[in-house]
Parts: C-alpha cells; structure tokens; sequence
C-alpha cells in the first residue's frame, strides 16, 4: 500500500519506518529541508532503541523517502497520516493550527479518494474539524479516521511493531477496510483492532495517558506518606501490585513524569473538561501533585547543609525525562537544575543520550562529562534523576574516592538503601525510611 506521512517527528519517523518494515511505500513529508535532507541520506533525527537499523534498511531498499512537497508526497497516496505537533496553548488546551493547516493544504490539492488519519494526539472533534478543513476546498469523497498513537519512548519499535491494541475511529466501510487491511501484519497473533466512532478514539488517547499519569501521582502521593509515617513505598508497592486489579506497572514513585505526552495530554483533558463545563477535578490534582514532585528531593538536599548551597557542586545523573530516549521535554532534571543553581550551585551533569538537547537548551548553565563517574569529581553529592541502565549498578567504591562527602540522593529509587547504609553513605530516597 501506498502511505504518506506528514511530519518527521517522533510519532511520524517511528509509524513511517514501521508501515515501510511491512512492505508498504511511504513518503513522509516534513517542512524542515534541512531535517528531510538528512534523513534522505540516511542519518536518523531522534534517538530510539532499534530505529536506525530498520529506518536504513528501508530507506536503502527504496519503500521510504522523504520530501518536502506535500503535493508530491501524497499524490498517489491511499492513506495520508498525519503526525503533527499539538502543543498546548496559554490555557493549555492542544493548538491545532499546523493539523487543521495541513488539512486545508490537502484540500486544495486532492484529486480522488483518500483516507487523511490523524495520528497526532488531539482533542476530540478534531475529525470533524479536519474534515470540514478540507471539504472547504474539495468536493470529491474522502474519509477522516481517529488512529491514536501508545508508542512509549525506548521501545516504541516493539510497541508499533506488535501493539497490544489498536484503536481506529471511522464511520465508513470503506476507510474501515483499508485501515484493516494495512494493520494486518501487525496484529496476527490475535491482539486487537478496535473499531470506534472518531470522538471515542480521540478521547481513548488522553484517558490512557491520563490515567496512567493518575496511577504515578497517586504512587507519588503514598511515599509523601511513607515518609511521614515510616513505612516504605517499595513494600507497599509490591502489595498493592500484587492484585491483578490494580497491576504492577507505573507503580514505581519517583520526582515525577515528564516527557511530550503525560504533562500535556493531562492539560489538555482538562481543558476539554472545562470547555464542556466539566471540572476535571483528579486530573487537576494529578498535575498539581506533579508539579511539586518534581522538586521533592530539593528540600532534602537543603536540610542536609542546612539550608545553604552556594558554592556546593553536584553530580547529576541523568537528563532524559526517562531512560532510552533522548527526550527532555518536563524533564524533571532540569527543573532540579534550575533550583541548584538558582540556590547558588553548581551541576555536573551526564546522560547517555540527552547532553545535546540539554545543551541546546540551557547552554553552559551546567557542566557535561562524556561518562557517570567523571561528573562525580569533588561533587559535594551525587543526584540520581534517571534511571538509565548504566547507573543501577555502579562501582561504589570508585563513587567513594570521587565524591568530597558520601552522599547520594535518588529521585529514582536505584539502590539498595541497606547496601547503602552499609557502605555509609548518607542515602536518600523516594518514600523509603
């Protein structure tokens, strides 16, 4: 099958590659010349776990390209997705200026019958929006579907490759078709494709990520308590995780979620709610509980030098929202950074994948090392703000020699706080005794 993809970003390359990996033609389309030009020849503009080996494989073997016409990349298009940014206004409610202005472009230059998926994640009624967009400058027959992305950073191949579901909002039989018929290769070992109205797959998109991020909140809010109370959040974890009812997953407290989904898909559902005249009344907290998370491990860093840290030097580890990406978008990294030096300190900082975009992003407010153990060098403490692979287990001995005092803080709760207590080193965690 014949595929357009209009935009390059996360969402785009990742379904671009993927549709290519099963034999269909795809054009993705981007406005950036500089960004097509390098992925036309070959050189990958994000960091994914298994991306670059099959965006090459199939950009060499000619079932992907990239263009910056739209006209040329859709014209012999069955199927035309768009994956473009809708990032959240002043009231934080999604801007859909480059969705519905990509719509009107494409109304002005169809010619016969295609299917326009929004793979974007917006607000529901934006099918209908899309539709109306382009019906004003098209008379021909066309469909608009719903088809919401679940990709998860660091192992979105796996998650499009083999989805645990899909979710397509259509009210035709014909787009319905198609739409099936392009997802068949990934769904043959029985997982399934939901069929929907549009408003419903719109909405399906933010309830999950909301409710997941309902699910951190919330495990956040039980280690405030552990704390308070004396329990630990790890025990309580693995009780509650324990009944099928509730699961294990996104039980794990931390400073908090970040990334290009949770902070703004939450805005946005309850924007949505309010425009309705719906108080979305958890969610709201969930974002509030979110926001002060992010900061938790800073009263902890001030009580132990009592208060004053100018002129204390820190090691961080860690920039990335999360582990496997190169993502910092509301990392809570960075606003950990912010603090530190806004109290007069200063910050060593290393991540595997994140240093250039940080860099592009606060230039040399911090120190970048090319690995973990040089951003210790004379640190007063080490902060943990991601838990990447690498740092689960390190040489504490070599920590040891590097730091000026035996102090480490974990806003990701990595370590073993009986291990660290036998090594003594003053260790703080999230929610732990």
């Amino acid at each position: 099958m014949k595929i357009a993809v209009v935009g390059t970003g996360y969402v785009g390359l990742v379904s671009g590659t993927c549709f290519a990996e099963t034999g269909n033609k795809v054009t993705c389309i981007d406005i950036d010349q500089r960004k097509v030009t390098k992925l036309s020849n070959g050189e990958i503009t994000i960091y994914e776990p298994g991306l670059e080996k099959i965006f090459l494989r199939n950009l060499h073997e000619g079932r992907l390209k990239f263009t910056t016409n739209l006209a040329e990349g859709v014209k012999d298009a069955a199927i035309i997705f768009l994956a473009l940014p809708t990032p959240p206004g002043a009231d934080g409610s999604a801007d859909l200026k480059y969705v519905l202005g990509v719509a009107n472009d494409l109304g002005k230059i169809m010619t016969d019958y295609k299917v326009i998926v929004d793979k974007s994640t917006v607000p529901v009624g934006t099918a209908a929006k899309v539709h109306a967009a382009i019906a004003a400058n098209y008379s021909g027959e066309f469909d608009v579907v719903s088809n919401p992305e679940f990709l998860r950073e660091g192992v979105a191949v796996d998650d499009f490759m083999k989805p645990d579901r899909v979710v397509v909002g259509v009210n035709s039989d014909r787009a319905r078709k198609l739409m099936s018929d392009l997802y068949a290769p990934y769904v043959r070992q029985g997982n399934p494709v939901i069929f929907m109205d549009e408003k419903s797959a719109e909405l399906t998109k933010y309830a999950a990520n909301s409710f997941l991020a309902t699910k951190i909140s919330f495990m956040n809010e039980i280690a405030q308590l552990c704390e308070r109370l004396g329990a630990d959040v790890d025990m309580v974890r693995r009780g509650i995780g324990s009944d099928d009812r509730i699961g294990k997953r996104f039980l794990f407290p931390g400073i908090g979620y970040g990334g290009s989904c949770f902070p703004k898909d939450v805005q946005a559902l309850i924007m949505s709610a309010e425009e309705v005249g719906y108080d979305f009344q958890i969610l709201k907290a969930v974002e509030d509980v979110n926001e002060a998370q992010k900061l938790h491990l800073i009263p902890k860093i001030k009580a132990y030098f009592n208060g004053d840290l100018k002129g204390k030097h820190f090691a961080l580890w860690g920039l990335a929202f999360k582990p496997n990406t190169d993502d910092i978008r509301e990392a809570p990294a960075l606003y950990l950074i912010d603090a530190l030096t806004e109290a007069g300190a200063t910050v060593t900082a290393y991540d595997p994948e994140a240093m250039p975009n940080v860099k592009g992003v606060i230039g040399d407010k911090i120190t970048y090392v090319d690995n973990h153990y040089a951003a210790l060098d004379n640190a007063d403490a080490l902060i943990v703000a991601t838990e990447w692979a690498e740092f689960r287990t390190p040489d504490f001995e070599v920590i040891e020699t590097k730091l000026s005092t035996k102090v480490i803080f974990d806003g990701r709760n990595l370590f073993d706080k009986n291990q660290m207590k036998e090594l003594g080193y003053h260790y703080e965690s999230i929610g732990r005794p």
